[in-house]
Parts: C-alpha cells; sequence; structure tokens
C-alpha cells in the first residue's frame, strides 16, 4: 500500500502528527508512506524512520498535483482539511480520510467562552485513522535527531556544560509572545545559565535580554551580594530547527510560548514550562504525553480571545501576558 499524507504547516502541527506514520507503519509494515508539507518544516520527518520520502509543497499547486498524481497513491490522510488539501486530496481521486478540526468547538470557547471538551490535537489526527481500525499505542510524539546536527557544547560558555535551561522566545502572532521585560523577570527568577532559542526574528528581542544580564554581572557587587547566576548563551537566529532541538535535548528544562518549539521538547520527552497569554491549553495544543507545567493568567475572562493568536490585543491591555506571574520556577 502506497499512502500520503497531508500536513502543509506549521512547525508545531507537523510535529503533532508524527504518530500517525508511526501507527500507519505498525498496522502496514510494508507500506510505502510519503508526507507533504512545506520545505521549512520538512526537516521534522527527514530522519523519521516511518517515513520513505518527504515532499515539499511547491508554490505551484498545480505542478504539487501532477507529481503526486505520478506517484499513484492507494490512500490519502488529510491532517490539514483546509482548501489546499482538499484540492490536492479531490485532485488524486482516491480513498481518503479527513482530520475532524473541532473548529466550532475552539470558536465557542474562543469568542462565546462556551468551554467543551476539546481532543488535544494530537488525538483527533491519530482518529483519523479509526476507520483502519487503528488506535493509539501512547506513545507520545516522535522526533528523530542525527548526530550531524549536534550543537557542540564546547561553543558554550563554561558555566553551561554542568547543564542548562533553555527559554524559547517568539510565536508566529504577538499575543502569543512573552514581552522582553517578562522574558527578562522569568530569566531573573530561574537564575541559572540560559541557552536563548528562537529564530531571526526573534534576534532583536534576544539582545536586550542578553545586553541586560551582561550590564548586571559587570556589577560584581550587585551580583555577589543577590547571588545572581543568570547567564545568557544567545543563539536565537543561529541554529537550524534540528540543531535548535539538539538544544532542546541536552537542557535541564525547557520554558517555551506556545509555539513550536514547546511542541518539538515534548517530541524529546523533555519537561516543559508553557506559557499561554491569548490563547489556552484547553483548546487542545499543550504538551502532549510529557511531563508539563503551565504559567498563564487565570484572573480574565477575556481568555481565551483566539485559538492560533493575534497580531494585537483586542482589548488593548494584554494582560495576558502583562500580568502573568512566575510564582513557581521548575528548575
Amino acid at each position: 500500500m502506497k499512502i500520503l499524507i497531508i500536513r502543509l504547516s506549521s512547525l508545531g502541527d507537523v510535529v503533532l502528527t508524527t504518530p500517525v506514520p508511526r501507527l500507519l507503519r505498525k498496522k502496514f509494515p510494508n507500506s510505502e508512506i510519503h508526507f507533504i508539507t512545506k520545505s521549512e518544516y520538512s526537516d521534522i520527518y527527514i530522519n523519521n524512520n516511518n517515513v520513505n520520502k518527504v515532499i515539499n509543497l511547491e508554490q505551484n499547486l498545480k505542478k504539487t498535483i501532477k507529481f503526486l498524481k505520478s506517484e499513484k497513491y492507494d490512500l490519502v490522510i488529510d491532517l490539514h482539511n483546509n482548501l489546499r488539501s482538499n484540492i490536492i486530496k479531490y485532485s488524486l481521486s482516491v480513498k481518503h480520510f479527513t482530520y475532524n478540526k473541532q473548529s466550532f468547538a475552539r470558536w465557542l470557547f474562543s469568542n462565546l467562552k462556551i468551554k467543551l471538551v476539546i481532543k488535544h490535537i494530537t488525538k483527533s489526527y491519530i482518529e483519523t485513522l479509526n476507520n483502519l481500525d487503528i488506535k493509539d499505542d501512547d506513545k507520545g510524539l516522535d522526533l528523530f535527531l542525527h548526530e550531524k546536527d549536534l550543537y557542540d557544547l564546547n561553543k558554550m560558555p563554561n558555566e553551561f556544560r554542568n547543564g542548562f535551561y533553555v527559554l524559547v522566545l517568539g510565536g508566529k502572532y504577538k499575543t502569543k509572545r512573552l514581552p522582553v521585560e517578562k522574558s527578562i523577570e522569568l530569566c531573573d527568577k530561574i537564575n541559572r545559565p540560559i541557552v536563548l532559542i528562537g529564530g531571526k526574528n526573534e534576534y532583536s528581542d534576544s539582545l536586550k535580554i542578553e545586553n541586560f544580564f551582561r550590564k548586571e554581572k559587570d556589577d560584581d557587587d550587585v551580583s555577589d551580594i543577590l547571588n545572581k547566576r543568570t547567564t545568557i548563551h544567545n543563539l536565537c537566529g543561529k541554529l537550524s530547527i534540528l540543531e535548535s532541538a539538539w538544544i532542546l535535548k541536552l537542557s535541564n528544562v525547557v520554558y517555551s510560548n506556545d509555539t513550536g518549539f514547546m511542541h518539538i521538547a515534548s517530541a524529546l520527552q523533555k519537561k516543559v514550562v508553557s506559557i499561554f497569554g491569548s490563547t489556552h491549553p484547553s483548546l487542545g495544543f499543550f504538551p502532549y504525553k510529557t511531563n508539563f507545567y503551565v504559567y498563564q493568567n487565570t484572573n480574565l475572562s477575556c481568555r481565551p480571545c483566539t485559538k492560533i493568536g493575534l497580531n494585537r490585543c483586542p482589548a488593548g491591555h494584554f494582560k495576558c501576558m502583562n500580568e502573568i506571574k512566575f510564582d513557581h520556577i521548575i528548575l
């Protein structure tokens, strides 16, 4: 059997699909399994033994469909269920199964604050396979790393050699990103060596955090009195996805906004501290099958205001992040 799995974006969603090819492989050990996604997310599957081929989505959808037709699939698993995935799926004219997005339940919670039971998105992905008599194996997410992407710890300052913590900056939407001032407060309370992880878009904010603690370290008297041990190693914009994943794997604890690297940390079975602003864990995107703790402002009637994030706070105050409390530090 030749199977195509579709999930075109984004980083976290692609990571959250990883039990599906594993379960298909167990059910159909001799099958050929392909996965199609955008090129920037293909690394998630590049080392995955359960997938025979990773296909990059072309800008020209007709070109992509022409190529996929030539592969002659027997089955399509649509884990995206949007306009493009439906065009691809129906163009191939083969048996298919499509995942239930639970969109209405999420809309009710985000817009009317009617809280229904919403399954974790990975559970929904897996339930797409129900008609194939495939059930969850409860083994969580997968991320296979290769030694060629291993980050050399010798490049880090000496104080990082005996353990460090990670703070993942960024997020696609502003209302999912912890502000710089709150990130500095969190780093100060962690009070340990901290590696900053993020993309090029986060580099400017990461420099502000790095420079704050550099100035603090320059004042030896204050450092001694307050026993400050926060040291920043800034890797924002300097690593690939898989190199960043190695940093997460080697860390003690991963602190992360509700973003793709939170799910990568889950796939690596790390202890995760999740920071939720405008979104909410009960929308079904919390860390999956790993030990985790959540920071969120539970005193707001306006949360959640969105299921995926927004570019600005609808109420104008952004209290979900600006007034978040770091009362319990996980070390």
